[in-house]
């Protein structure tokens, strides 16, 4: 049976870990897993079979580092076929009968995307895409990506999987204890990207135990179209006389994951310190039990790399003013190439109260899909507002769409065939609500009736694509009553029918009722009240036009979507300082570098320089300002992609003073040795905490990854480096953390060590000797502070 067919009726059992079994059967640290499908195949095999005996109808093949980053191309079709033909000889030996089905595993990469690291979006999808290929050729089932804790990586993984296959596609993700991937996405923001993208069944892995894993996965189930998977831990590691030990057992995790097949996970496994025997227990639970139906949501719904925008909760204001139509200084600004500019107006809306902004570039004589691919990619690394892509170009828009980071609305498609055939394709592939203009060949209809008729018509052929009317969201078009009388009345009725008749949602251009017209404002905030009290969903505006957030404020009190009208009386406090609000010139170093603007940055570092000295400078503007966005992430305001855009913005200012001032090498702290431990090919989160600890002033010695202990200690030494740091996102590599540690106490005693990365946590820290935990980039940051402060170091040493 095929295997869409088969999760349709059935519940799906994964199988377990496979790392943690290979480090018992001798995997040593700094070995790569992957490789012992040509030295030790008959263990992976072993393993694999016993999954199919124990339950599983799906088990991964041992390729989860299996890319080019890492493996040569000749090494690396040799690597994985010799791990497809293993899977498949597990299972024609398996004892147990049942649908057996291979999928070829593909983990992260290792690295951060950019702009926020090194490896480019198009490269990371060469990347996946060559393992996909191969893993194809050789035989697999399906494609399952999982453990991946960023969605711009994860997209690109899911994009390489669906250009180069036909196969059903898996995706799983890692959460932090927040419940957030690492770069900032919730469990809603990846439900809408991936099924936009059309993975055939999303959810989690490793993280933590099915305990802590379950509200992740009941955000799933709220959410999701589509089969959600679970692939828990057993349990977080534990030291125990230096072996790493789990500490759920296989029938208290059975017990957990069956309560979340009961609330409607379909498809389950386990992760690290899993085996056969908690595939067994859990196969044998889910028998017996009946799935639930998957029913299909119908929520109206997009996402940049943190955030969701649900249609319908509220009135949904879309920032109108990243459009050159009109306005000659975003005209002359996109002409000269100046972005800053450009991202200024996006934080200007995001701090007046938009929800999304749209972004047009349309100028004549620029390159429409270079400006327009790139001033997205720009807006989505300082703001976590949804974009909407605004272009008539059917090319600029795909190039828009494949680069951004979540499902984006797209304006616009309407009733011309032509216009349908070249947006819906673009939508089906890479996810998106699409605003749907009621216009068609014959123009824009005079009456109400006409308008709801091209609006079936976009329905019915959207359904003909594959997209759901969900993701619709139509403009019944707004017509300056100066010109037509009855031109509002028209728009209410049409936008009315097509709520409560098609039950789809609206969107309107609202100021262009009052086009030619004097005091434009009352006239739209008037409309726009009419069109919120007959079924406007969404609203294209200016959110820094005050009657018309005052209109939109005051409409929420009356509908009772304010709570306590909170909003709006802090909304109207806001108000009695409008000149800061709306404030567009006089931005100061210290915000410019809050916002992540680099290049202004660094042009305002160079103002103040002179005025000041650089040492003021660095103390009074820079550091304050890592300090507030720092307190920021380690409170929840911002995310990863923010701190590290703050942070390269905070290089580009300190570039200039280190420029105009030799002396500001007096600022330097202590030295900071830091590496990826032996085996580990990961070096994410060891970038992360380097850009930081630079920007805080640290002398960073950046070993790179897979460093063997002797290596890291003898650095230690030579620098007599105070502190070092060590990063490990593998299980597997453990070990050598330990040994590393081992190392550095004996040769340079001196050295605090934190650690940090995915597998690890304090208890498991203590208990191989680390000084300190680091739970992420900016907490090391301030243990290495605190360190800095209590001694005296030679930092020219």
């Amino acid at each position: 049976m095929k295997l869409k067919e088969f999760m349709l009726e059935h519940f799906v059992i994964l199988d377990g870990g496979m790392g943690t079994l290979l480090q018992a059967r001798g995997l040593s640290a700094g070995e790569q897993p992957e490789r012992w499908n040509l030295s030790h195949p008959e263990i992976i095999e072993e393993i694999q079979q016993s999954y199919f005996d124990a339950g599983s109808h799906i088990i991964n093949t041992n390729t989860f580092g299996a890319n080019s980053l890492h493996y040569s191309s000749v090494e690396l079709e040799t690597v994985i076929t010799a791990a497809v033909k293993i899977a498949n000889a597990a299972r024609e030996k398996s004892k147990v009968a049942g649908e057996k089905y291979i999928a070829l595993d593909i983990g992260p990469t290792g690295k951060l995307l950019k702009p926020f690291g090194d490896l480019d979006f198009e490269d990371a999808v060469s990347v996946f895409a060559e393992t996909v290929r191969l893993g194809v050729r050789a035989g697999v089932d399906l494609i399952f990506i999982e453990t991946m804790s960023d969605s711009y990586e994860t997209k690109a993984a899911l994009l390489a999987a669906k250009e180069n296959s036909d196969l059903p596609v898996f995706v799983s993700n890692a959460y932090g204890e927040n419940g957030r991937l690492m770069t900032g996405a919730t469990p809603a923001a990846m439900v809408a990207l991936l099924e936009g993208m059309g993975a055939d069944a999303i959810g989690v892995n490793c993280s933590f135990g099915p305990d802590k894993l379950a509200p992740v996965v009941r955000e799933y189930l709220k959410y999701a179209s589509v089969p959600v998977l679970m692939k828990p831990n057993a349990g977080l590691p534990q030291n125990e006389n230096g072996k790493t030990v789990y500490t759920i057992a296989p029938e208290e995790f059975a017990d957990t994951v069956a309560d979340l097949m009961k609330a409607g996970a379909r498809i389950a496994g386990g992760c690290c310190g899993t085996t056969s025997s908690y595939i067994s227990a859990l196969a044998q639970r889910a028998q017996r039990l009946s799935p639930n139906p998957i029913a299909p949501k119908s929520d109206t719904v997009v996402s940049s790399f943190a955030k969701t925008v649900f249609f319908g909760e509220e009135p949904v204001l879309i920032g109108e003013r990243i459009n050159p139509t009109g306005k000659k200084r975003f005209q002359q600004a996109l002409k000269e190439n100046d972005v800053d500019y450009v991202l200024n107006e996006g934080f200007r809306q995001a701090d007046a109260g938009a929800h999304i902004l749209d972004v047009n570039v349309g100028v004549p004589g620029l390159d429409e899909k270079t400006v327009l691919e790139r001033v997205v990619c720009e807006l989505q690394a300082v703001t976590d507002l949804p974009l909407q892509i605004d272009t008539s170009s059917a090319a600029a828009m795909e190039r828009a769409m494949r680069r951004y980071n979540g499902k984006p609305v797209i304006n616009s498609v309407n009733g011309k065939r032509e216009s349908m055939a070249a947006v819906f394709p673009l939508v089906k592939k890479y996810g998106g609500a699409v605003v749907a203009l009621t216009l068609d060949e014959n123009g824009i209809p005079p009456t109400a009736s006409g308008r709801v008729e091209i609006a079936k018509k976009i329905l019915n052929t959207a359904r003909e694509y594959g997209i759901d009317s969900k993701n619709l969201i139509f403009d019944a078009l707004v017509m300056a009553v100066s010109a037509a009388p009855d031109a509002a009345q028209i728009t209410l009725e049409a936008m009315r029918r097509i709520r409560t008749e098609l039950k789809a949602h609206t969107v309107l251009g609202v100021s262009n009722i009052s086009f030619g017209l004097p005091v434009r404002g009352a006239v739209n905030a008037a409309f726009f009240a009419a069109a919120l009290q007959n079924g406007l969903s969404a609203a294209i505006m200016n959110p820094l036009d005050e009657e018309m957030m005052r209109t939109c404020h005051a409409v929420r009190v009356l509908t009772g979507q304010d709570e306590n009208c909170a909003d709006y009386i802090a909304f109207v406090n806001r108000e009695k300082a409008p000149a800061k609000a709306v404030q567009t010139e006089a931005i100061t170093l210290e915000d410019s570098i809050i916002k992540g603007l680099k290049e202004q940055s660094a042009l305002l570092a160079s103002e103040e320089l002179a005025r000041q000295e650089p040492l003021t400078v660095v103390n009074r503007q820079i550091i304050p300002a890592l300090d507030t966005v720092g307190k920021r992430y380690e409170s929840g305001e911002v995310y990863l992609p923010q701190l590290l855009m703050s942070a390269e913005a905070a290089k580009a200012a300190f570039e200039v003073v280190k420029e105009k001032a030799a002396h500001t090498e007096n600022t330097k702290k202590c030295r900071f040795v830091i590496a990826t431990v032996q085996g580990d090919i990961h070096d994410i989160g060891k970038n992360i905490v380097k850009l930081l600890l630079e920007n805080y002033g640290f002398q960073v010695t950046d070993l790179g990854k897979d460093v063997p202990p002797e290596v890291i200690t003898d650095t230690v030494v030579r620098l007599h480096a105070p502190l070092a740091g060590l990063s490990a996102l593998m299980t597997t590599t453990v070990p050598a953390m330990a040994q590393t540690i081992r190392h550095l106490r004996e040769k340079a005693p001196w050295c605090k060590i934190t650690v940090g990365g995915a597998v690890m946590t304090e208890e498991y820290a203590k208990s191989i000797g680390a000084d300190f935990y680091a739970k992420d980039a900016m907490d090391t940051v301030r243990y290495s502070e605190v360190i800095y402060s209590k001694g005296s170091f030679d930092v020219g040493h």
